[in-house]
């Protein structure tokens, strides 16, 4: 396929899943019931965490934990009582648990004493290329409390571990990215979209290998780099908008008029 032709059906596929009837069965499903900007980050963060697995389960376990919020995340980190901790500790998503649940709690209580913004946390400036310093910076933050649980390391990946940190990733991507089109939140501003990676996971992956836009064996940091990068090379400013292309095609790739994109 050539270069034209590709960028042609990431712009058409962008377009066509970057619109809100995709917000409903997606995780994004979860911040957008909030206005308020803290909820709306302390709502995608725990979004985005637990985004593994089918998308009708981490909705519903994402909205069982904002109901033992109250549906009022930030004012909940930061007035809650002991007793109000109990219900969590039943709580489970696949291998996150009550201890990651009420470690994620403790650390935004103590974050949101300090800073306005969960967007501080990450501290990337003007003149980085990418975000990979932001989560490095994030990550230490995070885990910067002296009682952290081991076992919660493997919520909040790291480039310095070679994560891939897909879900991080994506986080940003709501987060940062902005449009007229509803889906993504553009409410952080110190990042840019051009400094944007792109979330690897499974669909994205496999889309772009097939379509010569990844070659690196292992999905691993350098492998989100590499596609970010070619990405860049159809849109500088916003590469990670085609990030709803890949995924796209990505769900739809086993149909018949699918299959014939991929053959290159």
């Amino acid at each position: 396929m050539k270069k034209a032709e590709l960028k042609a059906l990431l712009e058409e596929k962008f377009l066509q899943y970057n619109h809100p009837g995709f917000i409903e069965n997606d995780p994004v499903s979860i911040p957008h019931r909030f206005s308020k900007k803290q909820d709306i980050e302390i709502a995608a963060l725990f979004a985005a965490t637990l985004a593994w697995g089918q998308r009708t389960t981490i909705i519903r376990n994402c909205t069982l934990l904002l109901n033992l919020m109250d549906n009022d995340p930030h004012r909940f980190v930061l007035q809650h009582t002991d007793a109000d901790l109990k219900p969590f500790k039943n709580f489970v998503h696949r291998t996150f648990n009550a201890t990651d649940a009420l470690y994620f709690i403790a650390f935004l209580r103590w974050f949101y004493e300090r800073h306005h913004s969960l967007e501080e946390g990450f501290g990337v400036s003007d003149d980085e290329d990418h975000v990979g310093a932001g989560l490095v910076r994030f990550h230490n933050l995070f885990f910067s409390l002296p009682f952290f649980p081991e076992r919660t390391r493997k919520h909040i990946p790291t480039p310095a571990r070679k994560s891939a940190c897909k879900r991080l990733n994506m986080l940003l991507r709501w987060m940062v990215r902005y449009d007229n089109r509803g889906v993504d939140f553009g409410m952080w501003k110190t990042i840019k979209p051009r400094q944007l990676i792109c979330p690897c996971d499974i669909h994205v992956e496999r889309v772009a290998r097939r379509l010569g836009l990844l070659k690196r064996k292992q999905t691993d940091w350098l492998a989100a780099v590499e596609l970010t990068e070619a990405l860049r090379k159809f849109d500088a400013t916003d590469p990670v908008k085609y990030d709803y292309a890949l995924f796209g095609l990505g769900l739809t790739e086993k149909t018949e008029n699918t299959k014939k994109l991929f053959v290159l």
